[in-house]
This record gives C-alpha cells, structure tokens and sequence, in this order.
C-alpha cells in the first residue's frame, strides 16, 4: 500500500460520484452522525447537516456474520444496501443501489486491507475493479489509528474526506455513538457515510 501524501480534494476538482450526482456538493461539509443501538439487535444512524436537518437515515443489524444495513433518504427511499459476506478473514462488505443484490447494481466493495491489522484500513473497490482477489489497486483507501473509529478517506494521494469518533463510556454503555464528518468539496457524502458504517461495524466486530 502506497503511503498518502497530505494532498486535499478541492474546489474545482472533478466530482467523486460513487452513490449520486445529487450527493455532490460544491462546497466542504460538515456532517454530524449519531448511532443508536436499539435492543441489542437493531442498530440505526442518522447523519445531519449543520441546521439539524436530516440527509440520511441507515437501519440494519447490530449482530451476525450476515449483515444487512439500508440507507434511506430523508422521503424513505432506500439509496443503497450494504450486506456483510460471511466469515471471512478479511471482513468484506458489497454494497448495491437501492435493494438490488444483483451483480449489475454492484456500486462497491468494502474489505480490510489485513486480518491482522490493529489499526483501521479498508480497501474499496468500485464495481469496475471488483475482482479484489486479482487486483491489487484500490480505488479508495480509509486508514486511521488504533484507539478509536477516526480515519480519513484517499483517493491515491488526495484526502477526500475525514471522520472523527471520541469514545466516552456513558454514551456507551447508552449504546450511542456520535461521529463528526468532514467531506470535500465534490465528494459524494452518501459513499463517505456508508464507508462510516462499515468501518465503525469491522473496528467494533459487534
């Protein structure tokens, strides 16, 4: 894996679009994501703008090796699905548009850069470049630090997007989790989120 220079994705850069066009925003944002697990089954996560206002809604399972989680626009049309494929050592999500599980709606794949790994690093491949067992060049790579969730999102040399987590043990053993964040301008906010989710599932293993 290359090591990534602190480059950012600015203003006037070509749109990331992975998910939608209509997840693309000209300007930076600041996202703010809570997470509340609900009768240790059922996990869900809400991801506000600065006004308050919701952009998206995930639903899913909080346990098993078969995972499924959903995201939901605010008018509760489903975006895309992520499902979790079995016990592998290296975890690994696929994630398809809408409810699809079809091959052809394939957006991405999500999977640990190493089994063994302490620190937080996955791989995404998009569709295009799916085949992870004979490719080795990732389209995206999120890598942070071994204490907690926060990580930051590359695409080659250029930082897109980051995610903060600050664990507290009253929030959790409340079973909630909050999470700030940043994306750049003309990255797709959707991608970045569900990229939130999965990691925040492998670094938990819950």
């Amino acid at each position: 894996m290359p090591k990534y220079k602190k480059t950012e994705w600015q203003v006037g850069d070509p749109p990331i679009s992975v998910v939608g066009d209509q997840f693309c925003n000209p300007y930076p944002m600041e996202l703010m994501v809570k997470r509340k697990v609900k009768n240790l089954s059922k996990d869900h996560y809400q991801v506000f703008d600065p006004s308050g206002n919701v952009l998206l809604q995930i639903d899913g399972q909080a346990w098993g090796f078969n995972r499924k989680r959903v995201m939901r626009d605010p008018a509760g049309f489903t975006v895309l699905t992520m499902r979790q494929k079995g016990i592998r050592l290296k975890r690994k999500w696929e994630v398809h548009g809408g409810e699809s599980k079809e091959k052809e709606d394939l957006l991405f794949t999500v999977q640990q850069s190493s089994a063994m790994s302490l620190k937080t690093a996955v791989d995404v491949f998009l569709a295009e470049n799916n085949n992870v067992k004979k490719s080795s060049t990732c389209d995206f790579h999120a890598s942070g630090g071994y204490s907690n969730i926060s990580f930051k999102v590359f695409k080659s040399d250029a930082l897109i997007a980051g995610v903060t987590h600050k664990f507290t043990w009253g929030s959790y053993c409340k079973g909630k989790y909050n999470f700030r964040v940043s994306v750049n301008p003309e990255v797709d906010y959707a991608f970045i989120i569900a990229l939130l989710v999965m990691v925040d599932d492998i670094e938990n293993l819950c």
